[in-house]
C-alpha cells in the first residue's frame, strides 16, 4: 500500500495562509502599512482603485531593501523581526510572522520597487500567483513601493465574497485610520480612485485625531492620563452628551497597535454608569504602555487580539482614570466629602470697606400676646393669626344648606361640553362615521374600535410610511425634490465623505441633490420633499449611521438599507406634538401600506387591546 501524506506545494500553502491574513482588500492594506512603519518611514501613502480590487499601492521612505532581500521577502517564513522563540514575548515591531508578502503574492499580480540609501540602483520585482515573472534592476527613490493588481485573480470564488464597493472601501478606510491613529510622528495621505481622502501631517495625538475625524472632535474629547507599575494610560475619551448610537470610534492602542478587547471596553462603558443610556456609546482613543514581555500577540493571524498577564488589574485602572478624567473635567458630577463648607467666604475686593454685621430687635415682642394690637407693633404674624382665629368661630356654618347649594349648582350647569357628557348607546356608530384620535404622552396614537382600541407609535408608524415611498422611489427612480434657496454646505469627516460619494447615485436618487466640494465637503442644494423643515446635516450624519449600523447589523442591500436609514432619520419622533389633521393624515398613510403592522426589522407599529381585556381589569 502506497503512502497518501505528502508535503503541499508551496504556491498552495501560501494560498491557504491567505485566506487566514488576507480575507479582503483591507487586510492587504494593513500588512502593507505596517511594513512600511517598520521600514522606519516617517511618509507613506496609499493609493487605492475600485475599492481595493483593481489597485492597492504603498509607498514610503523608508530603509528600503537590498536585491537579495527584496526577492526573499516573498518567500513563507521570511522575516527581520525575530530570529527566535523568544522574541515573541519582546515583540516591538508590527509584522513577524513572515507570512503577509507570501500570502499575497500567491493571490495577486505584485510589483516590488525598492531601494536602500546609498546604492545608485534599486530592484524591481513582477510576481503572479507565487510565481516569479520578472527581477531586474531599476531607479527608484529611496524607500518601497509595494502594488498589488487584481487581488483575488486566481481565486475567483474568493474575490465574489468581496461586498460592494462602499463597504469595501470602508473596511480600508478603517483600517487606514486604525494605523495612522497610532502613529501621529508619521505623515500619511492616501487616495481614492485619485481623489484625496486623507492628508495627515505629523503632530500630536490629538491633532491626527482632528485630522482624522474633523475639526468639530475638538471639541468632544476629555484627556485622559495615568501611570503605574502596570501599565501606562494616556489619550481621549468624548463627553457624554457626543455619545452615538453605534460603536464607532472606540480605539485601544497597545504599544502603538490597534486591538480589539470586549473586556477593555466593558471597562470604559462602565466608567460612564448612569451618564449614558444603554444604546449609547462613548468614542474613546486610549494608548497602553505595557512590558511586551506581559502579553501575548501571537493567538491570531490578524494581530489585533492580545492576551493580557494581568487583564483585571488593567481593566480596574482603565475603568477608574476615565471616570477620575470625567470628574476632573467637571463631565460627571462628583461631591467633595472633606471640603469644609463654612470657609465658603467670597473674597474681597481690595478696595472695598468691610461692613460690620448687625441684628436688629425688636424688645416689644412678645410670642405669647393675644392682643391684635399688639402684635401689629411687633410684626404682621399677629395679624394673621388673630384674622384666622375670628374666623374660626363661625366654621359650622360653612357646611349650612350644603346638600341643597351642591344640587343646584349640577342643575344649573350648561351642557355644552361634550367631552364631559355622559357617554350615549349608539357611541360606538358615532365613531366610525367620526374617527377620534388622542396623542398619549407625544409618542402614542390612541383610537378605538368596537371590539377594543388601537395604539399607534407615531415614530414608527411615520418611519414606515417613509420606509415604502422611499424604497419605490428607488426602484423606479421617481422622486421629489424641493430646491433649497440657500444651498447648504456640509464638511464630513473622510471616512463619511468617502461613503456619502459612493452612494450618492442612490442618494439622488431618493431626491437629494449634491456636489461634491473639496476633499470632504458636499454643497446640497435639494432635498426630498418628506424632510422639509428639518436639520440638513443632522438628518444625513444620522442616515450615514444607521447606513453603517444596518450594514453591521442587518446584512442589508444598498438600495433597502438606504430606504431604512432615510427613514429612520427623517420620520417624526417621540416628543413632537402633532394635531389632529396631522394624527389623520399619519394613520392614513400607515393603512395604505403593503405592511402596515411592522417596521422591515420586525418591530411592531400597532398594538390592539381588545375591549373584553379592559373590563377584566376593572373585575367586570
Amino acid at each position: 500500500m502506497s503512502d497518501i501524506i505528502h508535503l503541499l506545494p508551496d504556491s498552495v500553502a501560501n494560498q491557504i495562509a491567505a485566506g487566514e491574513v488576507i480575507q479582503r482588500p483591507a487586510s492587504a492594506v494593513k500588512e502593507l502599512l505596517e511594513n512600511a512603519i517598520d521600514a522606519g518611514s516617517d511618509t507613506i501613502t496609499l493609493v487605492i482603485k475600485d475599492a481595493g480590487k483593481a489597485l492597492i499601492q504603498v509607498i514610503d521612505n523608508g530603509s528600503g531593501m537590498s536585491e537579495t532581500d527584496a526577492r526573499l521577502s516573498f518567500e513563507r517564513h521570511a522575516t527581520s523581526k525575530i530570529s527566535c522563540a523568544d522574541d515573541l514575548f519582546n515583540l516591538n515591531t508590527k509584522g513577524f510572522r513572515g507570512e503577509a508578502l507570501a500570502s499575497i503574492a500567491a493571490i495577486a499580480q505584485v510589483e516590488l520597487k525598492t531601494k536602500k540609501e546609498g546604492l545608485d540602483l534599486g530592484s524591481k520585482i513582477l510576481i503572479e500567483g507565487s510565481e516569479v515573472k520578472e527581477q531586474e534592476p531599476c531607479s527608484a527613490p529611496k524607500g518601497t513601493s509595494f502594488s498589488i493588481k487584481n487581488l483575488f485573480f486566481n481565486v475567483p470564488a474568493r474575490r465574489n465574497f468581496l461586498k460592494s464597493n462602499p463597504i469595501e472601501i470602508k473596511h480600508i478606510i478603517d483600517e487606514f485610520q486604525r494605523v495612522a491613529l497610532a502613529h501621529p510622528n508619521i505623515a500619511f495621505s492616501m487616495y481614492n480612485a485619485e481623489n484625496e481622502v486623507f492628508n495627515l501631517k505629523k503632530g500630536s495625538f490629538r491633532q491626527r485625531i482632528v485630522g482624522v475625524f474633523g475639526e468639530k472632535y475638538n471639541q468632544k474629547l476629555v484627556p485622559v492620563a495615568e501611570s503605574t507599575d502596570i501599565v501606562t494610560i494616556d489619550g481621549f475619551v468624548s463627553k457624554p452628551e457626543f455619545a452615538k448610537k453605534t460603536r464607532g470610534e472606540q480605539y485601544f492602542f497597545v504599544n502603538d497597535r490597534f486591538i480589539k478587547n470586549a473586556y477593555l471596553n466593558h471597562a470604559v462603558q462602565n466608567a460612564y454608569d448612569q451618564l449614558l443610556s444603554k444604546d449609547q456609546f462613548p468614542s474613546y482613543f486610549i494608548n497602553l504602555k505595557i512590558d511586551p514581555s506581559k502579553i501575548d500577540i501571537n493567538i491570531h493571524p490578524t494581530k489585533t487580539e492580545i492576551k493580557f498577564e494581568d487583564e483585571r488589574s488593567i481593566y480596574a485602572i482603565i475603568r477608574t482614570s476615565v471616570k477620575q478624567a470625567l470628574g476632573k473635567y467637571n463631565i460627571s458630577p462628583t461631591l467633595d466629602f472633606e471640603q469644609e463648607t463654612s470657609f465658603d467666604i467670597p473674597l474681597s475686593k481690595r478696595m472695598d470697606t468691610i461692613k460690620a454685621p448687625t441684628i436688629k430687635v425688636n424688645p416689644n415682642y412678645n410670642p405669647f400676646s393675644t392682643d391684635v394690637s399688639s402684635s401689629n407693633k411687633s410684626s404682621n404674624n399677629g395679624a394673621i393669626r388673630a384674622a384666622a382665629k375670628q374666623e374660626s368661630k363661625n366654621w359650622e356654618s360653612l357646611y349650612d344648606n350644603f346638600e341643597k347649594s351642591t344640587t343646584e349648582i349640577i342643575e344649573h350647569q350648561p351642557q355644552e361640553n361634550v367631552e364631559q357628557q355622559v357617554i350615549s348607546s349608539n357611541w360606538d356608530e358615532e365613531t366610525e362615521r367620526n374617527r377620534t384620535l388622542l396623542q398619549l404622552h407625544k409618542k402614542y396614537i390612541f383610537t378605538q374600535l368596537k371590539s377594543g382600541y388601537l395604539i399607534i407609535d407615531q415614530q414608527r408608524a411615520h418611519e414606515r410610511v417613509l420606509y415604502e415611498k422611499f424604497n419605490t422611489q428607488l426602484k423606479t427612480k421617481k422622486s421629489s425634490s424641493q430646491q433649497l434657496l440657500f444651498p447648504e454646505t456640509i464638511e464630513f469627516t473622510s471616512a463619511d465623505g468617502e461613503l456619502l460619494n459612493e452612494i450618492k447615485p442612490e442618494i439622488s436618487a431618493l431626491g437629494f441633490v449634491m456636489d461634491k466640494v473639496g476633499r470632504s465637503s458636499f454643497v446640497i442644494s435639494g432635498i426630498p420633499s418628506e424632510i422639509k423643515e428639518q436639520n440638513i446635516k443632522q438628518t444625513i450624519e444620522k442616515l450615514l449611521e444607521q447606513f453603517k449600523l444596518n450594514n453591521s447589523e442587518l446584512k442589508l442591500d444598498k438600495k433597502e438599507n438606504l430606504a431604512t436609514s432615510l427613514a429612520r432619520s427623517a420620520s417624526i419622533k417621540a416628543g413632537q406634538y402633532l394635531n389632529i389633521e396631522e394624527m389623520n393624515n399619519l394613520v392614513d398613510n400607515l393603512f395604505a401600506c403593503e405592511m402596515p403592522y411592522s417596521l422591515p426589522n420586525g418591530k411592531p407599529t400597532i398594538i390592539s387591546l381588545n375591549l373584553d381585556d379592559l373590563n377584566k381589569q376593572f373585575n367586570y
